[in-house]
């Protein structure tokens, strides 16, 4: 029973990191990109909330998407936002949707992200960005798991993975009172930092192979 118990471990493990590359394209032979990809094989499987750092490019929602592949979230939707392309207002409307009437332009109600991401996962990429009113909103989906619709009264019941991404310093952020405290330790239950390529061009290789064939094969 034990040796059947190891065998199957090793068969789940070897599935992952399957689906961690052909589907969510997170690939690399450096020590960096290992490690990377081991962490996400042991958090991907639990609930826990994860932040995502490292510099713009370096693949940040491509790990985002590999921990929700190897999720039991997987089948469900999965849903990338840049929170600084949009402004407080839009981001709020998309994110938690709104009622109609609720400011000038709200012709009907809009069901929101978190609504249509039910059972499934949140990627939101420069969290830190985000404005003192939407870290409220977000503090109370993460602790309370419910929304409220913009310019609406009743709270509605959400099961949605938060996984959140930055280029910045939250913590130098929230000295600087720009971000709140308790909504970062919720966020950063655990980090996983992406190196650059500049640190990992054993990676290259590759990268540029599997571009490549991508590339082929659409022409």
């Amino acid at each position: 029973p034990i040796r059947k118990t190891v065998f199957s471990d090793i068969m789940t493990r070897v599935a992952m990191r399957a689906a961690i590359v052909q589907k969510a394209g997170l690939i690399g032979r450096s020590a960096a990109m290992e490690e990377t990809i081991q962490t996400v094989m042991q958090v991907g499987p639990t609930p826990i909330t994860v932040l995502v750092t490292g510099e713009s490019g370096v693949g940040k929602e491509v790990v985002a998407r590999a921990i929700h592949t190897v999720s039991e979230r997987a089948g469900k939707p999965f849903f990338a936002v840049n929170c600084a392309s949009l402004s407080e207002g839009v981001l709020e409307s998309e994110l938690f949707g709104h009622e109609k009437g609720s400011f000038t332009s709200a012709v009907g109600r809009r069901i929101g992200m978190f609504e249509k991401a039910h059972g499934g996962t949140i990627f939101l990429d420069e969290i830190g960005e985000i404005s003192a009113s939407t870290q409220i909103r977000l503090l109370r989906v993460i602790e309370e798991r419910e929304i409220i619709r913009v310019g609406g009264t009743e709270s509605i019941a959400v099961d949605v993975r938060i996984i959140t991404a930055t280029n910045r310093d939250l913590r130098e952020l929230v000295e600087k009172r720009q971000f709140r405290r308790d909504l970062y330790y919720r966020i950063k239950v655990l980090e996983i930092s992406v190196p650059p390529l500049r640190e990992r061009p054993e990676d290259i290789p590759i990268l540029i192979d599997r571009i490549a064939r991508r590339y082929a094969a659409d022409n």
